[in-house]
């Protein structure tokens, strides 16, 4: 009883084909060389999509019941899920490497660091200056999800809605949703009005000349007292700030605990609305700009001399 021998299919075992290379090869779809890459790179595929699956249904949501047990907030979560992900996609990546024959993946991934390490730096400064100011802003913690912030000198404001390594998201009073650039946000000054616990508002009541100064002040002070949202401790207070052209100009200052936005503008608008009810009752004016003329008008007669006709 003989044997008979496949020289192609020993060269191929000795190569490494794999089952997959030799039906490729035997087929004749592909020579030798491409029988080989293919079934390198199938296997690098059906590794990585393998280990992508298990961190997504069994590690992240492990690691992601244990962030809640600890109680930390969105603001420090999302950056620790994202991280989590990216370590799972890399552990792919690299176990996926060696499964495929590729060789050592730290050192190939050092060369081609090596190589696009220029490259990608020229061509992402802007990429990689936000990702930097990302990093800032989680470590130095300057707002949070849901805080109410305002910069570029006021002319953005809203509230926090997240905050990734790149952008910031925020949603306008307006209801309208920006995408800001972290730079933009680590690199000017910044306003958090609600990153303490509580706020001080400040008004300007004017009233005219005539009016009694005391009695005004008085009623300033009552109803920011009656108010329940305004504070006790501090205490409001009321100055006299402003002497204008037409009025007189009572600035009252008062503190509302835990604010936001929605606070700051309700309990502002009611108290302003009580004080001047009370301006009207106890006939305290609040005069608008006045605009007086002097002067004489003259008027010249122009006379005109017709020749009679001929």
């Amino acid at each position: 009883m003989s044997l008979a021998i496949d020289p192609a299919r020993v060269f191929a075992q000795a190569n490494g084909l794999g089952p997959i290379g030799r039906r490729l090869e035997e087929t004749g779809i592909a020579n030798e060389a491409m029988a080989a890459s293919a079934a390198s790179v199938l296997r690098f595929v059906i590794a990585i999509v393998a280990i992508w699956f298990v961190g997504r249904t069994v590690v992240l949501p492990l690691i992601r019941r244990g962030l809640d047990r600890r109680g930390l907030d969105e603001h420090a979560k999302n950056p620790l899920l994202m991280l989590s992900r990216f370590g799972v996609l890399f552990f792919g990546v690299a176990v996926a490497f060696g499964f495929a024959g590729f060789g050592n993946f730290l050192v190939s991934m050092a060369g081609i660091a090596a190589a696009g390490a220029l490259a990608i730096g020229l061509a992402m400064q802007n990429v990689i200056s936000n990702f930097v100011a990302g990093v800032f802003i989680y470590t130095d913690k300057p707002f949070r999800i849901g805080d109410w912030i305002e910069w570029d000198n006021g002319d953005y404001a809203g509230v926090v809605e997240d905050i990734s390594l790149r952008v910031t998201r925020v949603r306008t009073f307006d209801n309208e949703l920006l995408t800001v650039p972290n730079s933009s946000l680590t690199d000017n000054v910044l306003k958090n009005p609600v990153d303490a616990d509580k706020l001080r508002l400040k008004f300007v009541f004017g009233i005219g000349y005539d009016d009694d100064i005391e009695r005004a002040t008085e009623i300033i002070v009552d109803e920011a007292e009656r108010h329940p949202d305004i504070m006790d401790n501090p205490a409001p207070s009321v100055r006299l700030t402003e002497l204008g052209d037409s009025d007189v100009g009572l600035q009252s200052r008062f503190w509302i605990a835990n604010p936001s936005r929605a606070d700051f503008v309700r309990t502002r608008g009611e108290y302003v609305t009580a004080v001047k009810r009370r301006f009207d009752e106890e006939g305290i004016d609040i005069p608008y700009p006045v605009r007086t003329l002097e002067g004489g008008l003259q008027l010249e007669e122009e006379r005109h001399i017709g020749q009679p006709a001929e």
